[in-house]
């Protein structure tokens, strides 16, 4: 038995959720958490046990607090991922770990990130056609084979998640972290694994002018992909918070942009015409080449859509939340590109995850996790989590191992 933070669905708490948290300022769920409106419990539960020889126990180290996370909790998450988990489920899919098994090639105790997509090889299942092609994040069995549906480890019943002291995880989801590599860095891997997969989902030209919407944690690491990966020239990036903007700046941005100022800024950097209509917000005939939409919120897409060039593509990188105008992908003809989690190749090397491994070891990504909580301490981890920017952190973690 170990402590564990479970989540509990429940259509009563998911619609209070949404009240609770949309009439608080900024976003915040103090008062949700406090009136244990939140399906969260936390709980002393049976460790899972690894089904065969390929699969290891897994101690989280570290465990990061995503956005994804703060939208179910805050009842902001799509129904249409409903059917791809199971109950209850440990959150938790950015971890740090180690091992408490033996495994080929990882002897007991290594120190591992976890790509948490539960695909084919994982399930024990004959590989789809995504993932026979290396694309693992588009698998098409992830509710079948002997596990509980799940779309990742921390949505599955079974697994476990980065929210416990204790969880399991396949051989193929690990990945061996350098010695060199501290703690704080390497929990940052599985989102900067995201954040590679978004730059590569789409041809970057070289000089291309990019617009990065978002400067939290999957904003900044998108920066970093762009800058360490591709050819792109100039770089703006759209940052809410001034600490925010410093780190963009450090990150290799051209330019950072304050939220009340895109359309106005990007029509002098790139020559654009501004259009402004009579209702709504106004866009640019002409603007940048390509657009990453980091936040998930409508506002951010909306601005995306609104800023580019005819012809131009947005990816969708953030977890998309409520309505948009779709009018400018219509008119300006413009391509509207998913990004889901990562993807591990056709060969080993060529996966998500090496990549992120070598970019966290080469970055200064020191000071991006400043804040660690115990799992006693998940109100004001989370409460805090989702005032991150407004309390000038960028990303918050627990440290479930410490009480």
């Amino acid at each position: 038995m170990s402590l564990a933070l479970q989540y509990h669905r429940s259509a009563g708490r998911y619609f209070a959720a949404r009240a609770v948290s949309g009439s608080r300022a900024g976003g915040r769920l103090a008062g949700m958490l406090a009136s244990n409106v939140a399906p969260l419990r936390l709980v002393e539960q049976a460790d899972p046990v690894p089904a065969d020889e390929s699969w290891s126990r897994v101690e989280p180290v570290l465990s990061g607090i995503c956005g994804s996370d703060l939208g179910l909790l805050t009842g902001r998450s799509s129904p249409y991922l409903g059917p791809l988990t199971s109950m209850p489920f440990v959150p938790g899919h950015e971890v740090l770990g180690r091992t408490l098994d033996e495994l080929p090639g990882l002897p007991r105790g290594s120190r591992v990130v976890i790509d948490p997509v539960l695909r084919c090889a994982v399930r024990g299942v004959a590989s789809c056609r995504a993932c026979l092609a290396g694309h693992t994040s588009r698998c098409d069995h992830i509710t079948t084979g002997f596990l509980a549906a799940g779309l990742q480890t921390g949505f599955c019943a079974d697994t476990g998640g980065g929210w416990s002291r204790r969880m399991i995880a396949h051989c193929s989801q690990l990945h061996a972290v350098p010695d060199p590599l501290p703690d704080e860095v390497a929990v940052l891997v599985e989102p900067l694994a995201c954040a590679v997969h978004a730059v590569r989902r789409v041809p970057v030209s070289p000089g291309a002018s990019v617009l990065v919407i978002g400067a939290g944690t999957v904003g900044l690491l998108t920066l970093l992909a762009l800058r360490k990966l591709t050819a792109a020239g100039e770089i703006h990036v759209i940052a809410k918070h001034r600490h925010q903007a410093d780190r963009a700046r450090e990150l290799g941005a051209t330019q950072v942009i304050g939220t009340d100022s895109t359309a106005r800024t990007l029509r002098r950097s790139t020559g654009a015409l501004l259009v402004e209509p009579e209702l709504g917000d106004g866009y640019l005939l002409g603007g940048m080449d390509l657009a990453f939409e980091c936040t998930g919120g409508t506002s951010g897409l909306n601005t995306a859509l609104r800023s580019l060039r005819a012809g131009g593509t947005v990816v969708a990188s953030g977890m998309p939340a409520g309505g948009v105008d779709l009018t400018p992908l219509w008119y300006r003809e413009l391509h509207l590109v998913g990004a889901y989690a990562s993807a591990t190749g056709e060969e080993p090397s060529e996966g998500d995850f090496p990549a992120a491994i070598s970019l966290a070891a080469s970055a200064a990504l020191d000071g991006y996790v400043d804040t660690m909580y115990p799992l006693e301490k998940w109100r004001d981890a989370l409460d805090h989590a989702a005032a991150a920017g407004r309390l000038g952190t960028i990303k918050v973690v627990f440290a479930p191992g410490r009480g």
